[in-house]
């Protein structure tokens, strides 16, 4: 008779059931940095698995995924792969869950490894559900947006109260007044949004998404400019008239196309350099903290745009809105707010560029320096416009034309004031490199200055060599602290967090130690 055929080999779960060793025990070679390098053999891919140090272009922190051997042990563990018996798992642990359904749960973690595993997921979803809060806070809740939109549809200047007849923030493109107009038996201000004269292109605002970084609309229309309003520097406004007379008015008023949004403006970013020379000289330690926030706002802003596939149309302090939030933060409260230093909302104003169009050169420098180097134009706009502001915030004065002149180790001489001085000096050498492809892009522009606000600082690596295993160990414990702040502020008379504390969610939500490797390795090198 034949012999029956043989068994299947079963195959071992292992990125499910056992952990792999620990990062430290093969640690021994520094990885070298990330612009268009080859990591280390212990941090190569595996076959059939993804890079355990993945490029910080393709961030790290997308849809969580089942662990894979070359994965971070202190990511959250699927309920999946901790099920060993048909009876259902919730989807979420709760401090309200019966012990009875508990206790069934916790036979399933058969180790104090796994339970610690699931801790830590449940954290991280916590940090998540935060962020949402706070950012819902911060922009206001979607169902009340589109209310207001449909409020606004079909309505023009005569629906709208004129609250102030002169502009009460002028960008480069721009003026805005705020207006109100009635809603359920309220007044709500928006800011109206009148182009000048040669930047009427107006039409991708209403396509780009809701971000707390980027201006939103609720309305537009096309009227003719009302006769009360007051446009700084066009003809005829200027005429002065006599007391007790009615001030002189142009012959017509143009008929413009007008955009509604419902965060007013009080300055732009460089009305804010302008006035900040002293702060900046009696507390550089706050200011060049306010300066990394409000970059990193710019570069939040930024990302959200190319997900659109969209890019901004002119990216300069003129352009750049701030708008105070609904309440002071929680770190700025007390000492820091009599030091006026409440950390404002910054909103990106301009669009006029399609990502996948040609981007007109700046200069006619720029064109040769880059065609030399085969650079693609999409490449080069953003990073320099973003150390070029990192040179305005600090006050250090700098042009395009003399970035471009320059070595990246030629440029301006940034003073070291405090213990952000240094970071932001080497992350404008690496954004404003004469050779486009060693330049850092946004999205490392925006983890450079996550490290640089909320660590880990260099002292961390001065008795201890920098390994994956220390910097999960790091955000594990960081994250926990973070949620007791959370929850003692709650108890307390603090306030509600505000823009700050959503910026810092939003760094311990998504960060993994293979990207603070990275980050680490560029800027304390």
């Amino acid at each position: 008779t034949p012999l029956p055929p043989p068994l299947p080999k079963k195959q071992l779960q292992r990125a499910e059931s056992l952990p792999e060793p620990g990062p430290s025990q093969h640690c021994r070679v520094d990885p070298t940095t990330w612009c268009g390098s080859i990591p280390p053999p212990h941090l190569q891919r595996e076959e059939g698995s993804p890079s355990s140090i993945p490029s910080l272009d393709r961030p790290s922190w997308g849809q969580k995924k089942r662990l894979t051997k070359s994965q971070s042990l202190g990511e959250p563990v699927a309920w999946s792969s901790l099920q060993k018996s048909p009876s259902p798992i919730p989807a979420e642990l709760t401090f309200g869950m019966a012990d009875g359904e508990l206790g069934k749960l916790l036979q399933l973690l058969d180790s104090q490894d796994r339970v610690c595993r699931v801790v830590l997921g449940c954290q991280e979803a916590a940090l998540a559900r935060l962020s949402a809060r706070i950012q819902e806070e911060l922009v206001g809740p979607e169902e009340r947006q589109q209310r207001l939109q449909a409020e606004l549809a079909g309505k023009s200047w005569a629906a709208l109260s004129i609250l102030e007849r002169e502009p009460c923030c002028e960008s480069r493109d721009a003026w805005y007044f705020p207006v109100g107009f009635s809603f359920k038996q309220t007044q709500v201000v928006c800011a109206a949004k009148v182009p000048k004269p040669c930047c009427t292109s107006l039409g991708v605002q209403s396509s780009l998404g809701v971000h707390c970084s980027i201006q939103r609309v609720i309305g537009r229309f096309t009227d003719r400019l009302p006769w009360e309003l007051v446009l700084p520097g066009s003809p005829g406004e200027q005429s002065r008239s006599l007391p007790g007379e009615e001030p002189a008015r142009p012959a017509t008023r143009p008929v413009l196309q007008v955009l509604i949004s419902p965060e007013v403006p009080y300055q732009t970013l460089a009305d804010f350099v302008k006035g900040s020379h002293d702060l900046h000289r009696t507390c550089p330690g706050h200011y060049e903290r306010l300066a990394c926030l409000l970059l990193l706002q710019v570069c939040m802003g930024l990302e959200h745009l190319r997900v659109q596939n969209m890019e901004q149309g002119d990216l300069c302090l003129e352009n750049l809105l701030l708008v105070q939030g609904p309440w002071p933060p929680q770190s700025q409260q007390g000492e820091e707010a009599s030091l006026r230093l409440s950390l404002p909302r910054l909103l990106i104003s301009s669009f006029f560029k399609v990502k996948d169009k040609q981007r007109p050169y700046s200069t006619s420098q720029e064109q040769d320096w880059t065609e030399g180097l085969a650079a693609p134009p999409s490449l080069v706009a953003d990073e320099l416009n973003v150390g070029m502001l990192i040179y305005q915030l600090l006050h250090v004065d700098i042009s395009l034309e003399d970035a471009l002149g320059f070595r990246h180790n030629r440029l301006p001489e940034i003073p070291s004031l405090s213990i952000y001085s240094t970071g932001l000096k080497h992350l404008a050498m690496l954004l404003l490199h004469r050779d486009p492809c060693k330049r850092v892009s946004v999205e490392q522009t925006r983890s450079i200055l996550q490290v640089l606000l909320w660590g880990p600082r260099q002292e961390l690596f001065a008795r201890t060599k920098k390994t994956l295993t220390l910097l999960r160990s790091w955000l594990e414990v960081k994250r926990a602290l973070l949620l007791l702040r959370f929850a003692e502020n709650s108890a307390g008379a603090v306030g509600s967090p505000g823009l700050e504390e959503w910026l810092c969610c939003q760094y311990f939500k998504e960060v993994t130690e293979h990207t603070l490797y990275q980050v680490t390795q560029a800027l304390y090198t």
